[in-house]
């Protein structure tokens, strides 16, 4: 881990302030989208990226650092409010995580993390991925049957994620289409 040079916290402030506003414009609307993708409170999702953005770097010591949003970990949040059956329950169980990863850390033990393969957790982001990306298909072809769309692999409507890709050409609209691959091209 790095330490801060001895010439002191601010020397680099006329850098790292604009630098600071531009990662809060961005992270501001991705902490609020997340959220509501999570199915959890658009202020949770503040508080959130406060914590992740601000506290987390003041106390980590490191001179450089990544930490907010994950917008990759929507689909498992929201799996699992639905599953303890309240966000109040999945905050207790967040809380509950968060203090056991703060007696691990405070024994040392992240050697633990080199028994989890980098595979199963390259697998996990890809399959969250491979999801987002099927679930924005038929959107992108102009069928918006469900604009806030089903989360699941089953939906409301009957159909499945893979058989949803079927019934996009029954409501094909180009407008959607045409933009989509302009902004894709040019």
């Amino acid at each position: 881990m790095q330490k801060l040079n001895n010439k002191g916290f601010f020397q680099n402030l006329k850098y790292d302030f604009p630098a600071g506003i531009v990662v809060t414009l961005v992270a501001i609307p991705l902490c609020l989208g997340i959220s509501l993708a999570s199915g959890a409170p658009l202020f949770s999702g503040l508080v959130a990226g406060i914590i992740g953005g601000v506290i987390v770097a003041l106390i980590s010591g490191s001179a450089l650092g990544v930490s907010g949003p994950a917008a990759g970990l929507a689909v498992i949040v929201f799996a699992a409010i639905e599953e303890l059956g309240s966000f109040e329950s999945f905050l207790l169980a967040v809380i509950v995580a968060g203090i056991v990863q703060i007696i691990l850390g405070l024994l040392k033990a992240g050697i633990i993390a080199y028994f989890f393969p980098s595979s199963v957790i390259k697998g996990m982001l890809s399959g969250i991925g491979i999801v987002i990306f099927l679930k924005q298909i038929p959107h992108a072809f102009g069928y918006d049957a469900d604009p806030e769309g089903d989360l699941g692999f089953f939906q409301k409507d009957g159909h499945n994620t893979l058989s949803e890709l079927t019934v996009i050409w029954d409501f094909f609209s180009a407008g959607p289409s045409l933009s989509l691959f302009y902004h894709f091209w040019y």
